[in-house]
């Protein structure tokens, strides 16, 4: 055989038994089953909320399913266990089994599960769905849904931390196929996270007196630290700047006849980080039109009387109307 094929056919094998079991052990409050292969056999292990009803009475119960489970669907030497659900209001299979109950005593579908809802919530689950379809009102079937809390829908999480359990509520209008779902309240969830605490305070006295001290230290820091800001604010650095002026001569015909050069060298400090002085202004004393010069960013900009704003020396000036 294929291993595909072994692997349907345990699958197959192990909800026929499901079905089996939660009909023959019905009244006795049946939550599931677990199969697992072992050297030795087949162990399996029924979940019940009654488990002396599995046993019956000296065994006479379990040896009845030991020897339906080789005889129907031929597993090779079982070996039957049962186990008693602490918390019934947490088992999924349980808690459909008492919905599709309470939908053919006759209550209704909404009253039903919205107090199977509060029940599996109160018992401390992380969530909760549960699914009624059929026809529930009318001719028509449809589905009602009631969650609460966190379920996962879909991928490995829903696979491994949600419960479901389903059961088959039998009224006249026809069946009513009762599904739910339940997240324990330990599961870890693939989003969950835990903040680290942090350094605990220190008491609120340790506090006054911390900050008492700081009080009196800021004065004392503040005067010493005013000169050292003062000195460390420029390191001036003597710069010169050149100009060049270059004055035509001209005769009567209209040609050139001489040319005159004129240099003008003005010396300034300027701070180690290109700005000149404190206000990075150097006064040029023998203009003419009173020129203010400063360097920002390796650009020499200046104003004058006709534009009073700083603009850059290379900018070309128009000429003023009159």
């Amino acid at each position: 055989m294929a291993i595909e094929k072994k692997f349907v056919k345990d699958g197959y094998t192990k909800a026929s038994l499901d079905e089996h079991f939660a009909k023959q052990l019905g009244r006795s409050g049946y939550g599931g089953m677990n199969m697992s292969r072992t050297p030795l056999g087949t162990q399996i292990t029924i979940y019940s909320e009654k488990p002396g009803m599995v046993i019956g009475k000296a065994g006479k119960v379990i040896r009845k399913l030991t020897q339906d489970v080789v005889d129907i669907y031929g597993v090779d030497n079982p070996q039957i266990d049962a186990q008693e659900i602490k918390k019934s209001e947490l088992n999924a299979q349980i808690m459909a089994n008492r919905l599709a109950s309470s939908i053919e005593r006759g209550w209704y579908f909404r009253k039903a599960g919205t107090n199977t809802i509060r029940a599996v919530m109160a018992a401390g689950a992380l969530g909760c769905e549960v699914i009624i379809s059929g026809k529930l009102t009318g001719a028509r079937a449809r589905t009602e849904k009631f969650i609460d809390g966190y379920v996962k829908h879909s991928g490995h999480p829903a696979e491994q931390i949600v419960d479901t359990g389903y059961a088959v509520a039998v009224k006249k209008l026809g069946t009513l196929g009762c599904r739910v779902k339940i997240v324990q309240p330990g599961a870890i969830l693939p989003d969950a996270f835990k903040m680290k605490e942090g350094v605990l305070a220190a008491p609120a006295e340790d506090n006054a007196e911390a900050a008492v001290s700081e009080t009196e230290a800021a004065p004392a820091a503040a005067t010493t630290a005013a000169p050292a800001a003062e000195e460390a604010a420029c390191e001036p650095e003597t710069i010169v700047v050149e100009e060049v002026t270059v004055t035509e001569v001209v005769n009567e015909e209209g040609a050139v006849v001489a040319e005159e050069v004129v240099e003008t060298v003005i010396e300034a400090e300027v701070c180690a980080d290109g700005e000149a002085g404190s206000e990075d202004e150097i006064v040029v004393e023998d203009s003419d039109i009173n020129e203010i010069r400063r360097l920002v960013e390796g650009v020499w900009q200046h104003k004058h009387n006709e534009y009073d704003y700083w603009h850059p020396m290379a900018r070309v000036h128009k000429e003023a109307k009159k």
